[in-house]
Order: structure tokens, then C-alpha cells, then sequence
């Protein structure tokens, strides 16, 4: 069967609701994942979600921050919440995904990694300490990962590691989201489970590509300075059946939207 699996930084699920209502109708993911849901679990839009035929629904949410949320069509089961590096914030949710008429599952672990302030130092910015020691914590726990297990792990890293991930890599340097302590530690995290991170199989690490647009810009889209925040990896034993990937740049053009658009992978299972 075709698994489709979409993750997106919605910055607000009920502010936007009607954006991923657009967006679910527009390409039929099987799977979403919405990182910054912005609303304690009581308040999410569970009818609303279902209707668009997403009868599954698992959430870690926290009031007027962070928080994720994963809905399927397919029957899911919630895994342990993952704290890492001790923190409280909503910001981790797996779930193992039963595909239908087999035995096999699919893990995929929601991820909304701290985005780390404006200062790039941790001696300075508590917030870019935290980032650090999260991805640090991720690391760690991706290295107990088992490789031969279908596994994806997805969401807003709020890091871009490669040259092209950024509009400007040279400008970039200094800015957190693109420091080179931040690229290696997510590099460390990657390398720990062996993830590939499956977009640049399709799009070419040559190729520029981003997730991420400032709402500071006054027209975005003609200075097009944007950032790749926002990946789907997936584990060994799945990546093979990666067959495409897309960034949905269209949907930050539309009304009210997120700064972050949709980030989908269809694999072939």
C-alpha cells in the first residue's frame, strides 16, 4: 500500500484550522503531524479532525505553547512521551501506526525541537542551552533506535543543516538555527540512528530548499529568504520505500497562514 505522511508547524491548530482542512482535503495524507498546536488537549478541534475522516487522533498539548499532535487514518497507538533533557514543554509524541491487513507498524515520533532564541550562546541565552542539551538527549535516544524497525521520526528540528537549507549561509553562520554547533548536533542525532533524511533523496542537496519564511519579510516571497526547518527521516529498515517527497511552498501564500508550510512523503509499504 501508499503510506502518505505529512508534518507541519501549524502555529496554532485552531487559529488555522481551516488551513489544514485545505490541506488534508488537497492531498490526502494518510498520516499528519502538527507541531505547535498552541492549546491544551481539551480544546483541540477532535470533531473537526474526524471529519475530514481522521479518526485517530493522539496529542500532547500545553496551553498557549509548543504542543503536537498526530492524526491517521490508519489505527494508532501511543507510545511513552519522550521528556529529553528533563524539560516539561509539549514537544514529543510517538505513535505506532497498524497498517491494514498485516502484522507490520510503523513508528513516527512528532517532534517540535526548541527553537533556541536569538543569542547563539549558552553561556548567555538559556534558551540556546536548552536547544543543545535537547538535541544532545535526542541523540542519545536515537542511538537506542532499533535499525531494522520501520521508524520515522519528523516535525520542526528548528535547525537547517546544509549550505542550501539557508537563503544565505554565510550571513546565516551567526544565526541560530544554522550555527555550526547546532548543524552538528543534529548531524550527531542523525548519525546515532542512521536516519536518512528522505526529502533529499527526491530534491537534491544542491537544490536550494525551504520550510521556513519569516513573517517579518513584507513580500516573502520575492526575497525568498528562507530556511529548511521543518524534515521527515525516516529509519533503515523504511527508507527504501520512500518513493516521493514535497514541500508545499503554496501553502504559505495562503490566508492567515503558518511561517512554516507542509512537509510531505509518500512511501511505498
Amino acid at each position: 500500500m501508499k503510506l502518505r505522511v505529512a508534518t507541519w508547524n501549524i502555529n496554532s491548530v485552531r487559529l488555522r484550522l481551516p488551513l489544514v482542512e485545505r490541506m488534508a482535503r488537497l492531498h490526502r495524507p494518510d498520516v499528519i503531524c502538527l507541531q505547535e498546536i498552541k492549546c491544551r488537549e481539551e480544546l483541540f478541534p477532535f470533531d473537526a479532525i474526524r471529519a475530514l475522516g481522521y479518526e485517530h487522533i493522539s496529542l500532547s498539548g500545553q496551553a498557549g505553547y509548543h504542543g503536537v499532535a498526530t492524526f491517521s487514518k490508519l489505527p494508532l497507538q501511543q507510545l511513552p512521551r519522550q521528556r529529553f533533557c528533563g524539560t516539561e514543554d509539549a514537544r514529543h509524541l510517538g505513535c505506532v501506526i497498524q497498517l491494514p491487513n498485516s502484522a507490520s507498524t510503523i513508528a513516527i515520533h512528532n517532534l517540535y525541537i526548541p527553537a533556541g532564541g536569538d543569542i547563539p550562546d549558552p553561556e548567555i541565552n538559556p534558551k540556546f542551552k536548552q536547544k543543545l542539551a535537547y538535541l544532545k538527549a535526542l541523540a542519545e535516544w536515537s542511538a537506542d533506535c532499533p535499525k531494522n524497525e520501520a521508524a520515522i521520526i519528523l516535525g520542526d528540528f528548528n535547525v537547517a543543516p546544509l549550505e542550501t537549507d539557508v537563503w544565505s549561509h554565510k550571513q546565516l553562520l551567526k544565526v541560530v538555527s544554522h550555527t555550526p554547533i547546532e548543524v552538528e548536533h543534529l548531524s550527531s542525532v542523525q548519525a546515532a540512528g542512521q536516519w536518512c533524511d528522505v526529502v533529499r533523496n527526491f530534491i537534491l542537496p544542491s537544490e536550494r530548499l525551504y520550510s521556513w519564511w519569516s513573517y517579518r519579510a513584507q513580500d516573502w516571497a520575492a526575497s525568498d529568504r528562507g530556511r529548511r526547518l521543518d524534515h521527515l527521516w525516516a529509519s533503515p529498515a523504511l527508507s527504501g520505500h520512500a518513493e516521493t517527497a514535497i514541500v508545499f511552498k503554496d501553502a504559505r501564500s495562503w490566508d492567515r497562514p503558518s511561517d512554516h508550510v507542509p512537509v510531505i512523503v509518500d512511501f511505498d509499504v
